[in-house]
């Protein structure tokens, strides 16, 4: 069990990263244990085999990874301050990603499940709009376009 932080603390690992890397959501899920939280809510964003009806092969994420995570942080802060959460967290792939990979991963750590799902709500929601990442989708028929992001 991690050990109870005093009320009102952020509790370390709190924030968001960019990654290369497979997010492994168990291990990161495994990271939110805290005696004063009731609930523990994520989210996981994963590779789909369609999108506006057309197949999609794999995605590739870039980004302008110092603003990304200077403004996924604010994104964050405004979370815990906001929902009074006591943690949590936001990692966002990037490079290429094959169908089923988790794009991106929520976790929020609080005392009742409504400020949880509120938060974990906000943080993506917030990310897909002001966060600077960008969505290529390359399709089975050959082609590619760049899709949604900011």
């Amino acid at each position: 069990m991690a050990p109870d932080a005093p009320d009102g603390d952020r509790l370390p690992n709190s924030g968001f990263d960019l990654s290369e890397n497979v997010i492994d959501s168990a291990a990161l899920s495994a990271e939110f244990l805290d005696q004063r939280a009731g609930a523990c809510v994520s989210f996981e964003g994963r590779v789909r085999d369609k999108n506006e009806g057309k197949a999609v092969a794999e995605l590739e994420y870039e980004s302008y990874s110092r603003l990304a995570l200077r403004e996924g942080e604010q994104v964050i802060a405004e979370a815990i301050e906001r929902f009074g959460i006591l943690r949590a967290r936001c990692i966002h792939r990037l490079g290429t990603l094959k169908l089923g990979e988790v794009a991106v991963w929520v976790g929020v750590l609080s005392r009742h499940r409504e400020e949880g799902f509120a938060a974990c709500r906000y943080i993506i929601d917030e990310v897909k709009s002001r966060v600077p990442i960008w969505k290529k989708e390359h399709y089975r028929e050959g082609d590619s376009s760049w899709v949604g992001g900011q």
